[in-house]
C-alpha cells in the first residue's frame, strides 16, 4: 500500500468507483497504522500544515499544462493508497488528491505526484559566473542561468520572492501561442514571449552551447523546488560537455542530492547562519539538513563554495560566526572559498538597514582567524580587496575582481606565479 517511486508512472484516471477504494485505503494508512505513520512522517520532519488544500490546477489550464510537456510525474515520493508525499525536500509534503505543495510547484493528481515546474522557466539570463558567486570556478566564463516559480523556504529576505514565491500559472501562460526555444534564440524576447516559451533540457544544453556559456547555473529561485527539470538539463548538458552550476539553499534529502549531485560540477551553498532556531525563523529551514548537503556535496567531488548573508538582529552574531567557520574548515576545509554578503533591506524585513560594513569585516577577520584561506565580502560597492583572491603561501594577489568582472588572472596552471603555491578551485 505504501509505495515508492523515483520513476514515471503510466497516467492513470480514477474512476468514481476507484477514487473510493483510493480512499478507504489512504484512510487505512493514516489511520489503521496511524502510530506507525506518524512516527514514520515525525521522522522525516515534514509539516502537513504547509501545503495548500485543492490548489492543483483543473480543467483546461492541467490540460494545456500537460500539452505543453510543464507536467511531468516527480521523481522521488511515495505512493499512499491515493495520497502522495514528496520526499526531495525536508518539507515532505503529503498531498491528498488536488493538493499542491509547500514549494507551489508539486501536485497530487489522480494519486500520481506531478511537477508543475518542467521545461517553463520564468527567467533567463546570460551572466558571468562570478555572478553567483562563483570565484575559483572557470573564472571570467559566462554561465546560462535559469529558473522556474517555487521555492522549498521561505525567506524573510528573499531577494527573488517575485518568483520564488509564486506558483508557475502565476509566471506562465499556457493560453498563449506555444514557443518553444532552441538554437538560435530570437533576439528582443518580450515578456509575454518569455510567458509563454518552454525550454526542454536537450534544447537548453544546445542554447547554452549556441551563446557561449561554458556552464548552466540552475539559480534564482531553488532548483531543489524545480528538481524534475534540473535533473534533466543536468544530464543532458553533461552529455553535451556543459558544465552543471547548482545555486541552491541545500534544503534536500540524501537520497535525491546524491543522484542530482553526479551530474553537477560546481554549488554555490547559501548557508544562512549557523544556528538553528533563527534558521528556522529566518527562513523556515533547517540548519543540520544545509550542514548534510554540504558534506553530501564535497564527499562526491563537487566543488564548493558557501554564501552567508550577515542580517543585522539575525545572524551578525560573530560568536555564531565564528562556530560556523570552525564547522567549515573541520568539515570541507580551509580552502573551501566563503563569501560573506551584505544584506539590503528586502522583501518582509525592508524594515532593516543594510548590514554595517565594519561587521562584515570582523567576519572576514574571523574566517581567516579560523583557518579559512579564500574570504570574500560582497554587496558592498567601492570596498577595497573584497573580490581579490590572495595567495595563501605569500599573500599576493593572484586574481582581482571589480564586482562580477575578472579585472587581472596571474594564475599559472592554477598557480601562484610568484611562489608557486597551489590555488584550490576549477580552472581549466
Amino acid at each position: 500500500m505504501v509505495q515508492e517511486t523515483s520513476s514515471p508512472l503510466t497516467e492513470a484516471r480514477l474512476t468514481r468507483r476507484d477514487a473510493i477504494i483510493c480512499s478507504i485505503a489512504a484512510a487505512a494508512v493514516l489511520a489503521g497504522a496511524g502510530t506507525l505513520w506518524r512516527k514514520f512522517f515525525s521522522s522525516k520532519g515534514g509539516d502537513i500544515g504547509s501545503v495548500f488544500k485543492g490548489d492543483a490546477p483543473k480543467g483546461e489550464l492541467w490540460e494545456l499544462w500537460k500539452k505543453r510537456g510543464w507536467a511531468k510525474e516527480g521523481y522521488h515520493y511515495m505512493k499512499l493508497g491515493c495520497n502522495v508525499q514528496c520526499t526531495i525536500c525536508p518539507n515532505n509534503c503529503l498531498l491528498e488528491p488536488d493538493d499542491r505543495s509547500h514549494c507551489r510547484n508539486k501536485i497530487n493528481k489522480d494519486g500520481i505526484l506531478y511537477t508543475l515546474a518542467y521545461a517553463n522557466p520564468c527567467t533567463l539570463h546570460i551572466d558571468p559566473v562570478e555572478k553567483k558567486p562563483l570565484y575559483h570556478f572557470f573564472p571570467g566564463s559566462r554561465s546560462f542561468s535559469l529558473a522556474t516559480a517555487g521555492c522549498v523556504l521561505r525567506c524573510l529576505n528573499c531577494q527573488n520572492w517575485e518568483i520564488s514565491q509564486k506558483k508557475p500559472e502565476e509566471t506562465k501562460d499556457a493560453y498563449g501561442p506555444e514557443l518553444r526555444l532552441r538554437p538560435p534564440i530570437p533576439s528582443g524576447l518580450r515578456p509575454e514571449d518569455m510567458a509563454r516559451s518552454s525550454l526542454f533540457p536537450d534544447d537548453l544544453a544546445a542554447v547554452a552551447k549556441a551563446t557561449g556559456c561554458l556552464s548552466i547555473s540552475y539559480t534564482y529561485s531553488e532548483p531543489i523546488a524545480y528538481y524534475e527539470y534540473t535533473y534533466d538539463s543536468c544530464k543532458a548538458a553533461r552529455a553535451a560537455g556543459v558544465k552543471n552550476v547548482l545555486v541552491t539553499g541545500a534544503s534536500i534529502e540524501e537520497r535525491p542530492l546524491r543522484d542530482l549531485s553526479q551530474y553537477i560540477d560546481a554549488a554555490h551553498v547559501d548557508l544562512k547562519g549557523f544556528d538553528d532556531a533563527l534558521y528556522h525563523k529566518l527562513n523556515s529551514g533547517k540548519l543540520q539538513t544545509v550542514l548534510n548537503t554540504i558534506k553530501t556535496l564535497k564527499s562526491m567531488g563537487v566543488w564548493i563554495e558557501i554564501i552567508n548573508l550577515v542580517v543585522p538582529a539575525y545572524t551578525d552574531d560573530l560568536t555564531s560566526i565564528r562556530r560556523m567557520c570552525a564547522w567549515l574548515v573541520k568539515n570541507v576545509g580551509p580552502d573551501t572559498p566563503l563569501h560573506f554578503s551584505r544584506f539590503h533591506p528586502q522583501h518582509k524585513l525592508n524594515h532593516l538597514s543594510p548590514t554595517p560594513v565594519e561587521i562584515l569585516l570582523q567576519a572576514q577577520s574571523a574566517a581567516r582567524d579560523a583557518g579559512m584561506r579564500y574570504v570574500y565580502v560582497g554587496n558592498v560597492a567601492g570596498l577595497r580587496d573584497s573580490g581579490t583572491t590572495f595567495c595563501p603561501g605569500c599573500r599576493r594577489p593572484v586574481i582581482e575582481r571589480d564586482i562580477f568582472a575578472v579585472t587581472a588572472n596571474r594564475l599559472s596552471d592554477g598557480k601562484c606565479p610568484a611562489c608557486q603555491t597551489s590555488i584550490a578551485g576549477v580552472w581549466s
